[in-house]
């Protein structure tokens, strides 16, 4: 499918500005030294995040999204804060845009100033737990990623002939579907007669799908005991590929509805984005940008 948008610049004093939009990363991004520049730069968080959890969370992150969501937001926060730290002080925002994939959003909510970082933290480690409870009682779900050209456009008919639901699209070239297990080895052959290339992930659940919501109520309510500020900066929303309408209730569909990010960076870019810093662990983002933007500047921070 493709998407055409008319172009928006903003005009200062009469000249085009080409605007920088800042992306937090999801699940997945994990790196093994992601906790260094979090004890380094933010021991404060590190602290609050073995209180939620429990226990320290990064030597366990790859084994369940109990474990990598709070460490992957943490380690995103780090990263944001030693940006801030090097900017200009006559700067009020790093950024003039922000988005976060998935997991990623309540990092860049938390840095446009919308939700506390002792909130955010809560709200991630709750929803961590939730999504993999939820995904270790329905036992059966699985995730599926579907790479080469023409992904995005065979995506949804091969997600109706499976009975799975799309749950990622990252990219033109990478898609992820979602749902049953058992329907996913029949989704591979099915993707690979198409010329398309195939992998299944090694998540404990079908995330972004209708299989996690047993874990939407529980997470609702306590979406609505936080306060909630004005974002400095637009934050694009990754369920609606537009800037965040109702906070609360985007966070709680992004459970069980699709990460729609090849359009949030469509979006970002019609929006006057011409450089994108990746806050945080890996280099994810700034792979799938790289497929999706042509002539932009992406910085890996």
């Amino acid at each position: 499918m493709r998407f055409l948008y008319p172009r928006v610049r903003v005009r200062v004093n009469g000249l085009e500005m080409a605007l920088t939009a800042i992306l937090f990363p999801g699940q997945g991004s994990q790196s093994r030294d992601m906790r260094d520049p979090v004890a380094r730069v933010r021991p404060d968080l590190l602290s609050l995040v073995q209180e939620l959890v429990g226990e320290d969370p990064f030597p366990r992150a790859e084994e369940g999204t109990n474990f990598a969501q709070p460490a992957i937001f943490c380690a995103s926060l780090a990263g944001w804060t030693a940006i801030e730290r090097r900017a200009p002080r006559a700067e009020r925002a790093v950024g003039d845009l922000m988005a976060g994939h998935s997991l990623g959003e309540f990092g860049a909510l938390v840095a446009a100033g919308c939700l506390s970082e002792r909130d955010g933290l809560r709200l991630v480690v709750l929803r961590g737990r939730l999504m993999q409870e939820a995904g270790e009682r329905a036992g059966d779900g699985g995730m599926l990623a579907l790479l080469g050209a023409g992904a995005a456009g065979h995506a949804d008919a091969l997600a109706e002939a499976h009975g799975l639901a799309v749950a990622n699209d990252n990219s033109p070239q990478q898609i992820v579907l979602s749902g049953s297990r058992a329907a996913l080895p029949a989704a591979a052959a099915a993707a690979e007669e198409l010329g398309l290339r195939s992998m299944q992930l090694p998540v404990t659940g079908a995330f972004h799908s209708p299989m996690m919501e047993g874990a939407v109520p529980e997470f609702a309510a306590a979406l609505d005991q936080v306060e909630l500020r004005e974002p400095r900066v637009a934050v694009l929303s990754a369920v609606t590929a537009q800037p965040f309408d109702d906070v609360r209730l985007r966070l709680a569909e992004g459970l069980t509805r699709p990460v729609r990010w090849r359009e949030t960076m469509l979006e970002l870019h019609r929006r006057g984005a011409e450089r994108f810093v990746e806050v945080g662990p890996g280099r994810v983002l700034t792979g799938l940008a790289k497929r999706t933007l042509k002539d932009v500047e992406l910085v890996s921070a």
